[in-house]
């Protein structure tokens, strides 16, 4: 890509923001250069938003008929799959899936809460408090 195709469409999702891309100059070096997002990307970008949120809400009727620990809820609240949060917390996925049974969930230690905490941004105690509505 040239430096003067690089994409200037001011996205929402970038929030004012500018993304670094490589391009090349009229001598075809390579140079970065600053764009403010693609028309595209936005759309992409807000459709996992929304698949993330609609999971969400779906996660939280779960957690709320029982059949799910609120570690379930708060992950894709938080914008994660299980991928992610096993990443983020070093956490093998299987164990994370057993964790998201609530028998098993109220039983963790508070070691193992803090390490989910710590990755989700909140506090042990937020973690097992549900919001009154999502």
């Amino acid at each position: 890509m040239e430096q003067n195709e690089v994409p200037q469409d001011n996205i929402r999702t970038y929030a004012n923001n500018k993304k670094a891309m490589y391009a090349t100059d009229s001598a075809g070096n390579y140079d970065v250069i600053a764009s403010s997002g693609w028309k595209i990307e936005e759309e992409a970008t807000m459709q996992a938003v929304q698949e993330l949120e609609r999971l969400a809400k779906d996660a939280y009727t779960k957690v709320g008929s029982g059949s799910k620990s609120p570690l379930f809820f708060y992950m894709y609240d938080r914008r994660m799959d299980l991928q992610v949060l096993s990443e983020s917390t070093g956490i093998y996925k299987w164990r994370i899936k057993r964790h998201f049974n609530p028998s098993v969930f109220w039983k963790l230690s508070s070691k193992m809460l803090d390490r989910y905490g710590n990755a989700l941004g909140m506090t042990a105690e937020e973690l097992c408090r549900m919001p009154e509505q999502k």
